[in-house]
């Protein structure tokens, strides 16, 4: 009887089940469409019973789908997207709506906290910077807004860690994600009261659960997930992964080689050292799912979620004849974009739709628009103007290393082979793409089967689970151009910096 293992990945917009055998092979998916609730500007928020319902019927799903029986499944881990927050209540119930990473609500209280000297403060124990979409700014949004949420908390979770608590009943606190949370003093790796007391919530150092790593062994499937899902109760379950680490893992990030670049609702630019970068220019240390490892990453929701947004708001008519052709309308996207060569638009597509870089309240734009312009322009000048974003963080990133082979990329952008070109100009380094469409699943089937004891390690699962489709070599002739469209950008984001406030 053959082994399989599940990874559970719910991320911005999807919450995904997908099995695979114990060489990475995927052998059956399904996945669902997370409702986003928008309350008002600058909320992102989800309904957290109707999260876990998603996640049920996708496993379901995955398993008939794949034809085999709930016992075959020796292991299940979960990813999620980091930051954002998961409140289970005293009364054994979510306590509030999930928060989505994309949310910018409590943006003030970062802009209080470098004013005043806790930020700096933090630094030392933190080793990063604080972001308004982080547990520590929700938490006390919460706390001067809605005050009756903050006293009902029993335990404070990420994404993926409650879902995992939904699983085993059990409640854990994965590094890779914690880490990434400002919640934990990540230099001696322990939730820290003094820390807490900082921002103010030095009464909830209760609230935060046992802390493990993302091979343990975090319970088994409980008889209630069991029905509800259709694992076998018993079936362990480790504790997962931050989704950029699992996706960083997928892509056999082992050692210190080669960039993950991941494009996806956001844009995730990392590698791993073994010390951290402690000179304040990146913008997150995290404990990476390997030993020994930081994850050093810098990051904003400016990615591949901007392509989609654009893709719902102008091209409706086109994404009905791609469903009526049953063709994919991002297909449609990189013909258009291709027809188009770098140097034919200035068009300087600001990626903002949830915020920039360093500014929540940032919106998106397009500049430099005339009447001449076609939609492949457009939407050309979309998958540029991403790709330039991740750049500005990619930059940040080179500057703290000595060299780097190739940048290992992941997300929407790694389904387009136009749009992989176009990173692989913009950096002007190689870029690869890896042999699997569910990058983090695979990367929470990987911590799974070192739990079950198929590998020894992360490493040893990486030999055999993780396989390169293809490189791009930059472009020589596209450099130059990128080049200066590239500080073109730099100067059109620069000269609206000070105008968002505004809006």
């Amino acid at each position: 009887m053959a082994n399989y293992y599940m990874g559970i990945d719910n991320g911005g917009t999807l919450c995904k089940a997908v099995i695979f055998d114990a060489r990475g092979t995927e052998v059956a998916s399904a996945a669902s469409k997370l409702n986003m609730i928008t309350p008002q500007s600058g909320f992102t928020e989800r309904d957290m019973d109707e999260l876990w319902e998603a996640n049920c019927k996708v496993i379901r799903e995955s398993i008939a789908k794949a034809g085999i029986k709930a016992e075959e499944i020796k292991g299940i881990a979960c990813s999620g997207h980091g930051k954002g927050l998961y409140l289970w209540g005293k009364d054994d119930k979510p306590c509030y709506n999930g928060i989505v990473s994309t949310d910018g609500r409590a943006w003030m209280y970062p802009e209080k906290w470098y004013k005043d000297g806790t930020a700096d403060r933090v630094f030392e124990k933190t080793f990063q910077k604080v972001l308004a979409c982080q547990p520590v700014s929700l938490l006390c949004w919460l706390k001067d807004n809605q005050p009756e949420v903050i006293q009902n908390i029993q335990w404070v979770f990420e994404c993926k860690d409650y879902i995992r608590f939904k699983l085993t009943n059990q409640a854990f606190a994965e590094v890779t994600d914690y880490s990434g949370s400002n919640l934990m003093n990540i230099k001696d790796v322990c939730f820290d009261r003094e820390l807490l007391a900082e921002f103010g919530l030095e009464d909830l150092m209760d609230a935060l659960p046992p802390i493990k790593y993302s091979t343990d062994f975090c319970g088994g499937v409980s008889k209630q997930a069991s029905k509800d899902t259709g694992l076998l109760e018993g079936t362990p379950v480790a504790g997962g992964m931050f989704d950029i680490d699992a996706c960083a893992v997928a892509m056999d990030i082992t050692n210190e080689d080669n960039i993950a670049v991941i494009a996806g609702t956001w844009s995730i630019n990392e590698y791993i050292s073994r010390k951290p970068v402690l000179n304040k220019t990146i913008m997150m240390n995290s404990l990476y799912c390997i030993s020994g490892y930081y994850l050093i990453e810098e990051c904003s929701p400016t990615s591949a979620g901007n392509h989609g947004w654009f893709v719902d708001m102008f091209l409706a008519e086109e994404k009905q004849k791609a469903r009526e052709q049953g063709v994919n309308v991002f297909k449609y996207c990189d013909e258009q974009a291709e027809k188009v060569t770098p140097e034919e638009q200035n068009i300087i597509f600001l990626p903002y739709i949830f915020g920039s870089n360093y500014d929540p309240q940032a919106k998106a734009s397009l500049i430099g628009l005339d009447s001449h312009h076609t939609r492949a322009h457009i939407i050309r000048a979309v998958l540029e103007g991403i790709a330039f974003c991740h750049m500005v963080h990619l930059e940040k990133l080179l500057a703290n290393r000595e060299s780097t082979k190739a940048v290992r990329l992941a997300g929407g952008a790694a389904t387009s082979r136009v749009w992989a070109q176009i990173f692989a100009d913009v950096f002007k380094i190689p870029v690869e793409i890896v042999d699997t469409k569910e990058l983090g699943a695979l990367g929470c089937a990987m911590a799974a089967a070192v739990a079950a004891g198929e590998y020894k390690d992360l490493k040893e699962a990486a030999q055999s689970m993780v396989k390169i489709k293809f490189r791009l070599e930059p472009n020589a002739a596209n450099i130059p151009v990128y080049e200066k469209k590239y500080e073109l950008y730099k100067k059109v984001s620069g000269a609206l910096q000070g105008v968002w406030k505004d809006f």
